[in-house]
């Protein structure tokens, strides 16, 4: 879990992730996610199944279900 501050022209988006449930699930999809082109922050909170999302641009949400999945969740959508 990074944490940043955004920057001008940063996009921030939240996505609904189900099935974390401890600090290990936050870790393994912020990992994932972190590893998309653009990603400058990935925050998880697995009690709320959110995880926030700071990027240089909107990021593809077929990309983001991958990393999710690759993690071994389900991206549920945005939040």
């Amino acid at each position: 879990m990074t944490a940043h501050t955004e920057t001008p022209g940063s996009v921030t988006t939240v996505y609904q992730v189900s099935g974390m449930s401890c600090g290990h699930c936050e870790g393994s999809v912020s990992g994932e996610i972190s590893g998309i082109a653009g990603v400058t922050s990935v925050k998880a909170v697995a009690s709320t199944g959110e995880v926030t999302v700071i990027s240089t641009a909107p990021l593809d949400e077929e990309a983001v279900r991958a990393a999710v999945d690759e993690a071994g969740f389900e991206l549920a959508g945005q939040a």
